[in-house]
């Protein structure tokens, strides 16, 4: 490619970089993408697309199991292991292919290598240790993401012992797996193996799983977790694990006391570190803190005209927030004048069985801001939809300060509430009070019914329990 010159080179090419550089084509900009694997990144291609897919299967079969419950019968009910991976390894490469016609449409080249930082203004391709080109632009994105963290002696194998890269495409379910770690990834892959039939425990060295979110929440998960089979241990660690010829024997720690015990397969899932190395930020400005770049409100970093966004820089450590980070970052390079990125109002979503999503404060973050607050609570065994779809058990929690009637967080578990949080973050960005989401009215029968129930709740109006 003789043409090296451009107004923003982007290094990497995930749903923050790709999307970066679409919108900066539509305001006019000239546009390359380096990206040394897969376009799409780790989400589209080992993330959240086929993570997705194979939680859907799980899902699908789930219901099968239950068919008896809807007046159907299904017998002999199993599944192909390799056929579950096909399908999820398929909707990847349909989406991953997609970004490449979405480059090709929006007129954004893409080079295949390595980018790294080579002198202002100026990105240095190589490929398989070989140059491929030096790019020139006025600014700089840096978008490499981020990969799974290791604990020494917690390190994979890529056999036994996996990160959710092998976890994705195992070629045979395992009778018995552990799962360290209890944040997203992990209960998801935990939901996964055990829908389909494995022994799971799950070892989170926090008080509770999914700790991040409202504690009311993490509680009415463990015990749903439980009551599928699940093992699940807090306040313990994995102080170490001894790989065998077939199996993996892990000592766990919980309150001084050590036990062995063996398991088919590991996943560990203990948070993530940025891609950091191998992009030329030696010689830089730019600055680093526990493996992610800091950047100011619109992504900048200390090196002029290098700007760094998603996964490499702070949390939440979101395909979603990446994207609209890129966006807000390459209209400030435009000239134009984007809000800058308010990270309480972006929704979390965990897609385990039930499933788990969040918004804004936890109970306990409002109450520790010092204000007075109203909590609103629905279950889901008072919606008729739910009970319609036979998924009745799960819940619907609002946080209000008393005082303005701002929502200042909303916190769910049960079925389909990744859909629905969308709503409340809606509300968030639009600076809604109670009376709005009040005066709304929510369509019958659906589940979003709760969401209207559980604002009336916290104002002492709920009509249907």
């Amino acid at each position: 490619m003789s043409d090296t010159n451009f107004d923003l080179v982007v290094i990497g090419g995930g749903p923050g970089g790709y999307v970066g550089a679409i919108r900066a084509s539509q305001l006019g900009m000239k546009v390359a993408v380096v990206e040394r694997e897969h376009l799409g990144g780790i989400c589209l291609n080992w993330g959240c697309i086929p993570t997705k897919a194979l939680l859907r299967t799980a899902e699908v079969y789930h219901l099968m199991q239950h068919a008896e419950d809807f007046g159907l019968s299904a017998k002999e009910i199993s599944f192909d292991a390799k056929k579950v991976v096909e399908r999820s390894r398929k909707v990847a490469g349909r989406l991953s292919g997609g970004v490449g016609m979405l480059m090709k449409k929006n007129k954004v080249t893409v080079f295949d290598g390595q980018g790294a930082l080579a002198g202002q203004g100026q990105v240095k391709v190589t490929k398989d240790g070989k140059n491929v080109a030096v790019l020139k632009a006025k600014y700089i994105m840096l978008a490499t993401g981020a990969r799974a963290r290791t604990l020494p002696g917690l390190e994979p194998d890529g056999k036994l012992v996996w990160t959710y890269k092998e976890a994705m495409v195992p070629d045979n379910m395992p009778k018995s797996l552990l799962v360290v770690g209890s944040g997203a990834i992990g209960i998801e892959f935990a939901s996964f193996y055990r829908t389909m039939g494995a022994e799971v425990t799950v070892v989170e060295v926090m008080n509770r799983v999914l700790p991040v979110e409202d504690e009311e929440i993490s509680m009415l998960a463990h015990k749903a977790f439980e009551k599928q089979g699940m093992e699940i241990v807090t306040g313990a660690t994995v102080k170490n694990l001894k790989i065998g010829k077939s199996n993996v024997t892990a000592t766990i720690e919980k309150g001084g006391k050590a036990e062995k015990v063996t398991f088919d397969r590991v996943i560990l899932a203990v948070g993530i570190v940025g891609n950091i190395e191998d992009i030329g930020l030696e010689k830089t400005k730019v600055k680093i803190e526990k493996t992610h770049v800091v950047v100011g409100k619109y992504s900048e970093t200390d090196e002029p005209g290098v700007y760094a966004i998603g996964d490499l820089t702070g949390p939440p450590w979101l395909a979603h927030k990446a994207s609209h980070e890129a966006v807000i970052c390459v209209e400030k390079i435009a000239g134009l004048t984007p809000h800058a990125l308010n990270t309480s109002r972006i929704a979390g979503c965990t897609y385990c069985h039930p499933q788990v999503a969040s918004v804004g404060m936890t109970e306990a973050k409002a109450k520790e801001s010092g204000r007075k607050i109203k909590v609103g609570r629905f279950p889901f065994i008072g919606n008729g939809k739910a009970i319609a779809m036979g998924d009745d058990q799960g819940l619907v929690k609002t946080v209000f300060d008393a005082d303005t009637g701002e929502l200042l967080g909303a916190h769910m578990i049960g079925s389909e509430v990744t859909e629905l949080i969308q709503g409340y973050a809606v509300g968030m960005t639009l600076e809604t009070t109670e009376q709005e989401l009040m005066e709304t009215v929510f369509p019958h029968p659906t589940l979003s019914e709760m969401m209207h129930e559980a604002v009336l709740d916290a104002y002492g109006r709920v009509i249907h329990v």
